[in-house]
């Protein structure tokens, strides 16, 4: 079920750094080096592997950019905002 606009709203203010734009969650980490982006992307892979959801990913160096969004619902689910915590917590422990 599509989060509604307060529901979108909750997630940005319990989320910072999370912007929403295009009917999906986005935010850019910016890690020490290569290898710790690298990193990332391969432990949030894992983490949306065992969800069966999976992100939207753009590395650029030391930056990755991860986008959620339910394509199936059309829109941003609690799927995302789970995705959003799982990649808040594989950041921190990296060095985000």
């Amino acid at each position: 079920m599509k989060l509604t606009e307060a529901g979108i709203k909750d997630t940005l203010r319990q989320h910072p750094g999370w912007t929403f734009d295009d009917n999906a969650f986005a935010r850019t980490f910016t890690f020490p080096d290569f290898a710790d982006a690298v990193a990332f992307v391969t432990r949030l892979g894992f983490d949306a592997e065992a969800a069966d959801h999976h992100p939207d990913l753009a590395i650029s160096y030391r930056k990755v950019t991860v986008s959620w969004s339910t394509h199936s619902e059309g829109g941003v689910t609690e799927k995302d905002v789970a995705g959003i915590a799982a990649a808040d917590r594989v950041a921190t422990r990296l060095g985000a």
